[in-house]
């Protein structure tokens, strides 16, 4: 017959097997992001292009003008690299809003810092953010710009629904890349169309940047994000 010390023993055993069972459980059960069903091209340069080259082709200016960025406002350069926007958007808004300079890059962000001060452009705050994060402040964002770089994020669907929380009522996410496959650095506008549905966002705006290089395509983000379990992966690198 067992004795009262045993029975505690197996009680004390059973109930740690319990919360074992139970945490493992919970871990289990924790939503997971989807992976994107296509290649994520590398982080190969912290700029494009030269900076002559695409101001002559009028970029910077025709993409602020489309989405109307004027003094006042708070913009979100996210994957900032040498700050071709960071510098563009500092001086069209005038001292008068704000710039949020992200990259994932802490070494871009110290050339950054460097070059904003030689140009004595203010309100720019450098941000650091995570692969999955740009870990904007939360509601700040009226416009958020990411530039030859979506096709470098890990996750895009992460990304998406952990930028969400920084943008501003009335917030838009303009996109600008090539109509190219993703392992090639840039991104068919159908698979980037659907990338950002699958996390509620929706295009308000397409447009091509000739003369200067790729598109630059407008989303709204929804009213409330999806459940994380509720994402669906888009076909990989489809065209249109």
């Amino acid at each position: 017959m067992a004795s009262n010390r045993d029975i505690s023993r197996r009680a004390v055993v059973l109930a740690l097997i319990g919360l074992l069972g139970s945490g493992a459980a919970g871990i289990a059960q924790t939503p997971r992001f989807p992976k994107p069903d296509r290649p994520v091209a590398p982080i190969i340069s912290p700029a494009y292009s030269s900076e002559e080259a695409r101001d002559r082709a009028g970029e910077a200016a025709r993409v602020m003008d489309r989405l109307g960025i004027r003094p006042g406002m708070r913009v979100a350069d996210i994957g900032a690299g040498d700050g071709y926007y960071t510098v563009r958007l500092g001086r069209r808004l005038d001292g008068r809003g704000t710039v949020y300079a992200e990259d994932v890059k802490a070494e871009y962000l110290q050339r950054l810092e460097s070059r904003l001060r030689r140009e004595g452009l203010e309100h720019v705050t450098l941000v650091h953010g995570r692969a999955g994060d740009p870990r904007l402040p939360r509601a700040t964002i009226d416009v958020a710009i990411l530039a030859h770089m979506y096709h470098e994020i890990e996750n895009p669907y992460e990304f998406l629904y952990r930028l969400w929380p920084a943008l501003a009522a009335g917030a838009r996410v303009a996109i600008v890349d090539l109509d190219k496959l993703t392992q090639e650095h840039g991104t068919p506008p159908i698979l980037l169309r659907c990338e950002l549905a699958a996390v509620g966002y929706r295009q308000l705006d397409f447009v091509a940047l000739a003369p200067a290089d790729g598109y630059l395509a407008i989303f709204a983000p929804p009213a409330q994000r999806p459940a994380i379990d509720a994402i669906r992966p888009c076909v990989a690198n489809p065209r249109g």
